[in-house]
């Protein structure tokens, strides 16, 4: 049974690794990811498509919105790997944490030319 919906935007190399991975790790079919430029994003009506692709938006299996590193966390939790982003989510921490993920949504794509040396992805291929 599905856990975790997380809507993503597929164009971004880097968070489509990061989707890819977790997939990979996802051997009890705990997680659905949608990107939010396919068409499979249309059955979500209650999903903002400008709010989704400004932040990490998913849907638990209780209907609750999660948002940004929370999303990453739950889901890396949901995989038996939540410890890595654990410190991510403590009291002191976590609005620094939150402050420099929303720096990283804006710049996605020139973080992941910095670091991939490709800014977005089409068609399941990327490119410069």
């Amino acid at each position: 049974m599905t856990q975790l919906t997380i809507f993503y935007d597929g164009t971004c190399p880097l968070c489509a690794k990061e989707m890819n991975a977790l997939k990979k790790h996802d051997k009890q079919n705990l997680l659905k990811t949608v990107d939010i430029y396919s068409e499979d994003f249309s059955a979500y009506p209650e999903i903002d498509a400008e709010a989704a692709n400004n932040i990490l938006h998913a849907i638990n299996h209780k209907g609750q919105l999660l948002l940004g590193l929370d999303v990453t966390y739950k889901a890396w939790q949901l995989m038996g790997r939540g410890w890595i982003y654990a410190p991510l989510r403590w009291k002191l921490v976590k609005p620094l944490a939150d402050s420099l993920y929303l720096k990283f949504a804006r710049n996605r794509y020139k973080v992941s030319f910095w670091l991939t040396g490709t800014s977005r992805c089409d068609s399941n291929s990327c490119s410069r």
